[in-house]
C-alpha cells in the first residue's frame, strides 16, 4: 500500500499535515503516532509468541503421545 509513495508524496503529506494542524501539533501529533505504532508491534509480537508457544506445546505433546504408544 505504502510501496508506491516515494519521497514527493512523503512530503506532500508532511505540507498537508502542517497546514491542517500548525506546527505547534505536529510534534504532538507525531509522539502519540509513534506511542500507537510502538503499542501496535508489542502486541503483534506478542501474539506470535503466544502461537509459537502453542506449537511447540502441540509438538512436544504429540512426541510424548507417539513415545508412550510405542511402549505399550
Amino acid at each position: 500500500m505504502f510501496q508506491n509513495i516515494g519521497i514527493p508524496g512523503l512530503i506532500l503529506i508532511l505540507v498537508i499535515a502542517l497546514v491542517i494542524f500548525g506546527p505547534s501539533k505536529l510534534p504532538e501529533i507525531g509522539k502519540s503516532f509513534g506511542k500507537t505504532l510502538k503499542e501496535f508491534k508489542k502486541a503483534t509480537q506478542g501474539l506470535s509468541d503466544d502461537e509459537t508457544d502453542q506449537h511447540n506445546k502441540n509438538i512436544i505433546s504429540d512426541a510424548e503421545k507417539a513415545s508412550s504408544g510405542k511402549k505399550n
